[in-house]
């Protein structure tokens, strides 16, 4: 489903269509504990962000989820530390927990209002999360 966002005024000026898009990141997380947590984290969502060339004013949501050994820190308190809007609507959640999954996996899916099409979205995938590009 896309979401068309259409800006501008009907006097002939040009009108700015943006759409809300999906950026998929994630991450291994060294160690459950707070500080581990909240590194990945933030590592995540600047090279998502910066990747992407987004900023904060279009972020609509931010989704985080971790495998079910992650559980010292939620991982929405990163954007708290990172100064972004404390009005960003986010959730935290935990993973189904599949045998075999990669462990200590932080991911997250940003939703964002942009012009780009979903061909010119960039993906993040950090450390030995980079094995989840062809394995959700």
């Amino acid at each position: 489903m896309i979401i068309r966002i259409v800006y501008g005024l009907k006097s002939g000026r040009r009108l700015t269509e943006l759409q809300c898009r999906g950026i998929r990141g994630a991450v291994t997380v060294s160690a459950n504990n707070k500080r581990s947590i909240l590194a990945a984290t933030k590592k995540l969502l600047l090279t998502m962000a910066g990747t992407n060339k987004i900023k904060t004013e279009d972020i609509g949501a931010i989704l985080f989820t971790t495998t079910p050994d992650l559980n010292a820190e939620f991982p929405a308190a990163a954007t708290r530390d990172l100064g972004w809007p404390p009005n960003l609507a986010l959730l935290c959640g935990h993973e189904m927990s599949v045998p075999d999954a990669l462990p200590r996996c932080l991911r997250v899916l940003m939703l964002v209002n942009t012009k780009m099409g979903s061909d010119e979205i960039t993906h993040v995938y950090l450390g030995d999360a980079k094995n989840l590009k062809d394995n959700p």
